[in-house]
């Protein structure tokens, strides 16, 4: 599978890039506006403070002189004002702060079409996400949540950490990006390819798919790191046999940290892939966004995911 065909043309790059330079241009101009207009207001308001407070030294008591009543009301009217005019001035640093990654995501994605962003909820897809591919978990938690179109391959990916337990003593399931889509050719059933348990998991699995039979794809790499479980064997034997296998010897191969997982129910299918990185890291606001080191490696992880999700897509398909 080659991510090529999933990398933005030419054309799209130079409007990623045209895009990037605006928002750049903004970004510097209230960088400047914060690094200067807030310090020097807050100057003025500390020499408006220290003169005004000369001019009572002239009338006031010797022992009184930076303390009489009339001081100490201009201390706490100067520090209302200067408190009041940095949080005026740096106001536009926190809007745009807070609308970082809601800007920058779907500028850097701009050639995935119906692009949409969000971030901290529940993907649309996740409750369709059969639970035989994770086993049990009681707290869940998303990232950053990309979805779109690409051509003719809608999708959705999202950044999820699944637990077991609570507190110190809780366990991570999974931690890494999820991509869910549609099947060419809907399952008719469950098929799901995990991670092999360790034996204590693997009984607590045990319970938990107990409607699902095993199968071997009969590779014996593959069978060593995965179980292959279904409720259709009739209908999962050649794919786990077949597209399956070859799909997952690959994703060893693109993907050898940690196996990934594929789950098929109907027409959903689901790729996780477990990482521990931010997927969607950006550099500091404060820091000039840079295309070659920031923003392409980021294209260039997406049209992976994307080569590797249609890889995916074809398990079920006819070889026409």
């Amino acid at each position: 599978m080659e991510t090529a065909g999933f990398m933005p043309s030419e054309a799209d790059i130079a409007g990623i890039k045209s895009n990037l330079a605006a928002y750049e241009a903004t970004r510097a101009a209230i960088s400047w506006r914060v690094r200067w207009r807030a310090p020097l207001f807050v100057v003025l308001v500390l020499i408006f403070v220290v003169v005004v407070g000369w001019v009572f030294n002239k009338v006031a008591d010797p022992r009184e002189q930076w303390l009489s009543t009339p001081h100490v009301l201009l201390y706490v009217v100067g520090l209302a004002a200067a408190v009041f005019l940095y949080f005026r001035e740096t106001r536009p640093a926190r809007v745009l702060q807070r609308s970082y990654r809601d800007t920058l995501l779907p500028i850097i994605f701009g050639f995935i079409e119906d692009i949409s962003y969000q971030h901290g909820v529940t993907p649309n897809s996740f409750d369709r996400l059969p639970r035989e591919t994770v086993g049990s978990f009681n707290r869940q938690a998303f990232d950053d949540i990309v979805s779109g179109r690409y051509e003719d391959f809608p999708f959705e990916l999202y950044e999820a950490n699944l637990r077991e337990g609570s507190g110190k003593g809780a366990t991570t399931i999974f931690n890494g990006v999820v991509v869910a889509f549609e099947a060419i050719v809907p399952f008719p059933g469950i098929l799901v390819a995990s991670r092999r348990a360790h034996r204590e998991v693997g009984f607590f699995r045990g319970i938990f798919t107990a409607r699902m039979q095993q199968l071997l794809s009969g590779v014996p790499e593959l069978d060593a790191a995965y179980e292959f479980r279904t409720d259709n064997v009739e209908a999962a034997r050649p794919l786990v046999t077949g597209r399956l296998a070859q799909a997952l010897t690959w994703l060893g191969e693109t993907w050898p940290d940690d196996p990934a997982r594929i789950a098929l129910s109907g027409g959903d299918c689901f790729l996780l892939l477990p990482q521990t990185r931010n997927f969607f890291e950006l550099p500091d606001i404060s820091v000039r966004l840079d295309y070659q080191a920031h923003v392409a490696p980021m294209i260039a992880d997406m049209g992976a995911m994307l080569a590797t999700a249609a890889l995916v897509r074809k398990v079920g398909a006819r070889d026409d």
